[in-house]
């Protein structure tokens, strides 16, 4: 993604299949490169000698989440001196918008006494504190709001609970959204999703085969598993050619559910923005990013960021089965643009040097721009069954 610019963070994919001519046919896929030595490779091989060969899904939750060599585990993947940049690292107009749409949510709630601002994956905190200081003049909003971040990386709450030192008000973190205390809610995830793990699965001599991860001749490798149930794979695809791929996320669907069969309870709103797709389709969009620059997602085991283009279409039915209305998914450029970017970066301009306003304008493009985030990123809201559109989302409500 942003192809061209200083910080690259995800390709584009165009949701057909994507297969190297190499894999067609051949019932053990090797990858290109063997893996580098890392803290994570002794533990990844005597896992695979011991109970055998790793689905993409549990190669992804160690190298992500181990606890002891986990990427997310162990560093600030963020900036310059990381491996990627996100949208409210680029510019605060970001989280201004998306904290001004919580507003809006929350007077559409009635304007509660008390409700839960929540985000999930907060990486430093730059979104919440822009949120925040956006919001800061709103009427009532801060006195009844209580900030809740989810994050499960020591090093990244360390970072948060820097960045949000000042604010007005009460902060808590948690490992998991469940902990999160009862009451409405508002919640806000940015390139969360596309970070939790899913399968792959692979047609091969006329069935669906779960794509696994081996240890051969001292490299990790793709082979071919056991046939799986073709339940899973939306029947329009199920006859696809051989060598397709289909990508499915049980942490995408467990997380989108819990987050609906809460908001159909308490009340309240989600806002989930990422990168992936609206409808569902084939394609293998597994990808690391390591400095700045695509890697292969075998080597370097727990050194670098790992992830797979969301399936919006999938997420949506999940949560519209827990109970949640679902709205969108929209483009993000689409989604800033309505919710006032044009507005907000005239706005910043007006007080702005000759190399600020640069800045300015560049951060605008790489936020909406179609060849930049603006396509590829996605929006989608979930609300209460009863409540209105939330902003941004009046012509968008999923079907």
């Amino acid at each position: 993604m942003n192809e061209g610019l200083s910080f690259p963070r995800r390709r584009e994919s165009n949701h057909t299949i994507v297969m190297d001519s190499r894999l067609r046919g051949n019932d053990e896929m090797a990858n290109v490169m063997s893996p580098q030595k890392t803290p994570l490779v002794d533990k990844l091989r005597q896992r695979i000698d011991e109970d055998g060969p790793l689905t993409v899904a549990d190669w992804m939750q160690a190298c992500l989440a181990d606890p002891d060599h986990g990427y997310y585990m162990t560093r600030d993947p963020f900036g310059r001196r990381g491996d990627f940049t996100t949208a409210p690292e680029i510019s605060q107009m970001f989280g201004e918008l998306l904290g001004l749409w919580a507003a809006v949510v929350w007077q559409q709630m009635g304007s509660p006494g008390a409700f839960r601002l929540v985000e999930i994956g907060p990486g430093r905190g730059t979104l919440m504190a822009d949120a925040l200081r956006a919001t800061a003049s709103v009427p009532g909003f801060a006195g009844a709001l209580n900030v809740h971040m989810v994050e499960t990386s020591p090093v990244l709450q360390a970072s948060q609970q820097k960045t949000l030192a000042g604010a007005a008000s009460p902060v808590s973190w948690h490992r998991d959204f469940s902990e999160v205390p009862d009451g409405p809610v508002i919640l806000l995830a940015n390139e969360f999703l596309d970070a939790l793990p899913a399968r792959q699965v692979i047609r091969h001599q006329g069935a669906w085969h779960e794509r696994r991860i081996d240890l051969k001749e001292d490299a990790f490798v793709f082979v071919i598993g056991e046939a799986v149930d073709e339940q899973a794979i939306p029947a329009s695809l199920r006859e696809a050619e051989s060598g397709s791929i289909f990508e499915v996320s049980d942490a995408v669907r467990d997380v989108t559910a819990a987050i609906s069969a809460r908001l159909s309870q308490s009340g309240g709103a989600a806002l989930l923005i990422d990168y992936g797709h609206a409808t569902s389709g084939l394609g293998d969009t597994l990808q690391a990013l390591k400095g700045h620059g695509f890697a292969d997602p075998l080597a370097y085991p727990g050194e670098q960021d790992l992830t797979v283009h969301v399936d919006f279409d999938a997420a949506g039915r999940s949560a519209s089965a827990a109970g949640a209305r679902v709205w969108g998914p929209l483009a993000q450029g689409d989604l800033l643009e309505r919710l006032g970017i044009a507005a907000r970066a005239v706005a910043l301009l007006a007080g702005a040097d000759k190399s600020q306003a640069q800045d300015i304008a560049t951060a605008r493009r790489r936020l909406v721009d179609t060849d930049a985030m603006g396509r590829l990123f996605k929006a989608m809201a979930l609300t209460h069954p009863d409540a209105p559109a939330p902003p941004g989302f009046e012509t968008v409500s999923w079907a």
